[in-house]
């Protein structure tokens, strides 16, 4: 059986310096599979036990597409987004719960301020309030809610574990994964996340991430009309200034962060990453990813560099950058 996820199964994977003083350190575990999807790099242990997260949502959102959900596009790509809350991603939220007959006091996720600062700050100069549709998850509950309408099933209570929706989502958990799930737990949001190994959630992810829009097969053809959306809408997976979006846009690569230091990344080659941050942090997850995948080949060096410079890795002193957050090898 496998292990939850402990310091035994760490290796040092990103560092924090400060005028040449390494002030701090990340440990955790990482997995690279080639695009063949073989394993290519283990980091620590790949067959510990984590919580996904937010990278389950790809396999959420496929279940809601497997399910009969009309999602194309946008709405598709929002559905499996963890998304800043502008006004931009709030309108496709809405579209998808106006397509269920539904409004925004049937989303069982929590009220939250947006994750962008300027749209918070036009908020609470508007005297605006904290709400379910500003909340990183909407879009996956607004898909959920919408999958129940199209299949007929009750909208209250979507979130149980028992509830039809929730157990054709573990379904294709275990089915992506190739394991049985070992623990369900409460996400941030209120749905059910499911732990599995770090090496099954790559497997996962791989097969997800390598998909064709033109299989034959109905999951694979689901799974690749889901790249395809998010690759073509970077916007909705993050936001403004978000790794997960300037990494899509920048270089197509799938890119979901998830809460706890989870990250995975799918190169348009196929070249999957899956990594954990021990300590929780998400600071360090997106720069250890790209970095993985320019040493297993799977990206240009220039291009890395490029995309690094634009995320927010700079530790500072006195006004000015003395040093940055960077991986460990």
């Amino acid at each position: 059986m496998p292990q939850t996820f402990a310091a035994t199964a760490a290796v040092e994977l990103a560092v924090i310096e400060r005028s040449g003083f390494v002030e701090s350190r990340h440990s955790g575990s990482a997995v690279v599979l080639a695009p063949d999807g073989e394993v290519l790099r283990e980091y620590g242990d790949a067959n510990a036990l984590i919580l996904p997260r937010s990278t389950l949502k790809p396999i959420q959102a496929l279940a809601c597409l497997g399910a009969g959900a009309p999602l194309v596009g946008a709405q598709l790509a929002l559905a499996t987004a963890s998304h800043s809350g502008t006004d931009r991603h709030v309108a496709v939220v809405r579209e998808i719960l106006a397509a269920a007959h539904l409004t925004e006091d049937d989303l069982e996720c929590p009220a939250a301020w947006p994750g962008d600062t300027a749209t918070r700050d036009e908020m609470v100069r508007d005297h605006a309030t904290p709400s379910r549709v500003r909340m990183n998850c909407s879009g996956k509950h607004a898909a959920m809610l919408l999958t129940c309408r199209t299949s007929g099933w009750d909208t209250a209570g979507y979130l149980d574990p028992s509830h039809p929706l929730q157990v054709q989502i573990r379904e294709l958990v275990e089915r992506l994964t190739g394991m049985r799930v070992a623990a369900t737990a409460v996400d941030g949001c209120g749905a059910p996340v499911y732990a599995v190994t770090l090496a099954a959630l790559a497997k996962a992810m791989h097969r997800i991430g390598t998909s064709s829009a033109s299989s034959p097969f109905a999951l694979h053809r689901n799974a690749g009309a889901l790249v395809e959306a998010v690759r073509e809408n970077p916007w909705t997976i993050a936001g403004p200034g978000l790794a997960d979006t300037i990494v899509a846009e920048r270089l197509g690569v799938l890119s979901k962060g998830g809460a706890e230091g989870v990250q995975i990344m799918v190169a348009p080659n196929g070249t999957t990453v899956a990594l954990k941050m021990l300590d929780g942090s998400s600071r360090a997850a997106a720069v250890v990813a790209m970095r993985l995948l320019e040493l297993a080949d799977a990206l240009p060096p220039g291009d890395v560099a490029a995309v690094v410079s634009q995320l927010p890795l700079a530790v500072t002193g006195g006004g000015r950058d003395v040093g940055a957050i960077r991986p460990a090898f």
